[in-house]
This record gives C-alpha cells, sequence and structure tokens, in this order.
C-alpha cells in the first residue's frame, strides 16, 4: 500500500474528493456523469476525440501522402507518456523519494489506470497536443523552408500557448492537484502552476520529441521515409530519449535548488520560457509573411488543422467561462471550494496567441491553387 498511497499521496488524492487507498491495479470505470464537476466528462471528450482525429489524420498522411511523421509523433508521444508518467506517480517504485518526491496527482475520470493515478484523457492529450501543434506548424511551412529545428522550436512554443490555457485551469476545476509540499519540484510557481512544468513539460518535451521524430522518421533530400518496421522503431526510440532533452533544459534552475534560490530559480525559468516565446513568434510570423508573400511555396492545411485546434480552444474557452466566477471571487488565490486558481493574464495571453496561429494558417494558405486544396 506504501507504494501505490502513501501518506502524502492520500493526503493529495483526498483534496481532489477521493481515496487511493485499495484503487484497482489495471483499470477502473466510472460514471461520467458522476464526477467530481461536470466539466470532466466535456474535457474527457474533447481530448479523447482529438486524439481518435489525429489518428485518422495521421494514418491519412502515411497511407495516402507517404509521409509517417505524423504517425510516429502520434505513437512517440504514448511511448513518451509511459516513461516519464510512471515515475511522477510512484517516486517509491523508482527510488526518487528524494530526488523528485511526489508531485502531483490527477483526479479520477471515467476511466483511469495505474491505481487511479493516470486518466484515459492524459494518455489521449499527448498525441492530441502534439498532432495539434506539428499540423499548424507544418501549415505554415516553417518544416519546409527552415528545417526540423526550427520547426521543432516552433512546435515548443505552439505546444506552450495550447498547453497553458489548459494547465492553468486544471487545478481550480480539480481535474489535478500539485503536492504544496513539494517545494523541490513544484516551486517557483506562476499561480497555482509550477513553472518546472510550464517549461518542461508544455515545451522541452514536445519540441525535442517532434526534432527526434522528423529527424528519425521524416524523408530528407538524401533519402526516403524509412519503411513500416523502421518506422516502428524510431519512433519508440524518440518517444523514449524525448526526456533526456527535459534534464538538459532543467539543468540550470536545477543548479539553484533551495528555499533560498527561489528567485534565482523563477529568473532562469523565466528567461528559458521567454526564449521560447520569442523564438517562436519569429519563426511563426517570418513563416507567415513569407507564405503571403509569395516567397515560400503554400503548404496544404488538412482538415483537422482547420478544425480541431478551433474546437480545442473554443472548448477550453467556454471552461475558463465557467471558472470566472469562481475565479474572481476567490481569496489569497484559492476559491470557497479551496481550489488554488491558475494565471488568469497568461492564459489569456497564451489563448490570444493560440488564436492568432489557428486564423494565420488559412490566410497564410488562401492563394494556394484550388487543385492543391482539394488534395488537403
Amino acid at each position: 500500500m506504501g507504494y501505490t498511497c502513501d501518506p502524502v499521496a492520500e493526503r493529495v488524492a483526498e483534496r481532489l474528493g477521493f481515496s487511493c487507498r485499495h484503487a484497482r491495479p489495471f483499470v477502473t470505470f466510472r460514471d461520467p456523469f458522476d464526477l467530481a464537476n461536470g466539466t470532466m466528462p466535456v474535457l474527457e471528450l474533447l481530448i479523447i476525440g482529438g486524439a481518435v482525429f489525429a489518428l485518422v489524420h495521421a494514418w491519412r498522411r502515411w497511407r495516402r501522402d507517404g509521409d509517417p511523421v505524423n504517425i510516429a509523433l502520434w505513437f512517440a508521444s504514448v511511448v513518451y507518456l509511459a516513461v516519464i508518467e510512471p515515475p511522477l506517480y510512484f517516486p517509491g517504485w523508482f527510488g526518487l523519494e528524494e530526488q523528485v518526491g511526489f508531485i502531483f496527482s490527477h483526479n479520477v475520470f471515467t476511466v483511469q489506470f495505474m491505481y487511479d493515478r493516470l486518466p484515459l484523457y492524459i494518455v489521449a492529450f499527448y498525441p492530441a497536443i502534439s498532432q495539434l501543434a506539428y499540423e499548424l506548424v507544418r501549415a505554415l511551412g516553417v518544416f519546409a523552408r527552415r528545417g526540423p529545428l526550427a520547426g521543432a522550436v516552433a512546435v515548443a512554443f505552439a505546444c506552450q500557448v495550447f498547453y497553458e490555457v489548459f494547465d492553468q485551469l486544471g487545478p481550480q476545476l480539480k481535474w489535478w492537484a500539485w503536492n504544496p509540499g513539494n517545494t523541490m519540484i513544484n516551486r517557483p510557481a506562476l499561480a497555482s502552476v509550477p513553472m518546472n512544468s510550464m517549461l518542461l513539460f508544455a515545451s522541452v518535451s514536445f519540441g525535442a520529441m517532434t526534432y527526434l521524430v522528423v529527424r528519425l522518421v521524416g524523408a530528407r533530400a538524401d533519402r526516403s521515409a524509412p519503411p513500416g518496421r523502421s518506422v516502428a522503431w524510431r519512433t519508440v526510440v524518440a518517444g523514449a530519449v524525448t526526456p533526456l532533452a527535459m534534464i538538459i533544459a532543467s539543468a540550470p534552475s536545477g543548479a539553484f535548488r533551495g528555499d533560498d534560490q527561489v528567485g534565482v530559480q523563477r529568473g532562469i525559468l523565466s528567461a528559458e520560457l521567454a526564449v521560447v516565446w520569442i523564438a517562436g513568434l519569429y519563426l511563426l510570423v517570418d513563416a507567415y509573411r513569407a507564405t503571403r508573400a509569395g516567397d515560400a511555396a503554400p503548404v496544404a492545411s488538412p482538415v483537422f488543422a482547420r478544425i480541431y485546434p478551433a474546437v480545442y480552444l473554443a472548448v477550453l474557452a467556454v471552461l475558463w467561462l465557467v471558472a470566472l466566477p469562481e475565479y474572481f471571487a476567490a481569496t489569497g488565490g484559492v476559491t470557497e471550494q479551496g481550489t488554488p486558481v491558475g494565471s488568469l493574464w497568461y492564459a489569456a495571453l497564451c489563448a490570444v496567441a493560440a488564436a492568432g496561429l489557428i486564423l494565420a494558417v488559412p490566410r497564410a494558405n488562401a492563394s494556394r491553387p484550388a487543385a492543391e486544396a482539394v488534395r488537403s
């Protein structure tokens, strides 16, 4: 029991309204209409539906267009999740109590795995968001014009703005809860969200994974795309190696551990996030201008890129509207329900950037030939 529901995990679970004791080790099913609040099944439908949509799109890209990057990115996201998530949920299993400690706990959703720690929608979130960001960046021609590294940086920025609209809202609506006692990892924070999570999980992981997938699986001038069996093992490698990039990116702030170094950590993490914003905005605006000016060939914008990002952002905007009354009534950053609020200004900034990216794709490609539009 201690390895699956220690006292810290139990306290965090109780804040969310459930107990981690006696949880089933493999899978648990619940009534979607009997969850902690009505936003949770809406979130599940949005994310799981998006992952299925992304998988269908990725399969079509591979079988119809001969491009395996999308399907490899979809499955690399799942491999990455399988590598990174268990140590976060059960640090005791991996001897990481001193180095990492208990970081957070998801609430219980309709379908839950691994002793109630892993909701199905989280499994779906990684391939849905990676595909969303990759397709928007690809449709603006960043990969075709500037190559895998610049494209991956732009993806890191796109993931940041789409991810944080979700990330800053989750704790208030009890989608998950951070462990306030873990000051080693969960500080410094922007409102209720640890800045380490904002940088490493919302940007670095997706950027690194995209770069690895494009380099290992994508076709280059000197070779065609690899065959199916080769795609499989390259996909696994990309997903499994991605956490190494997160370790490297965390090193600058990690060198200043300690309660008296929180200000230094905040400055370093803020600078790294600023680099993601500045580099990402530059690459995407430059690609948009180049395509509009005719200096770069337009890239077909697929149905997935035209529909799902807009639906994702619209649904989360509605969920934010649902949360705003309690947000504004919060005292000391905590609502009357006892849940911590996120950063409204940062979520709004990310939403504006995400909306701009959604609108930029069809505008940049508005002049492409009709035959190419049909092909997309």
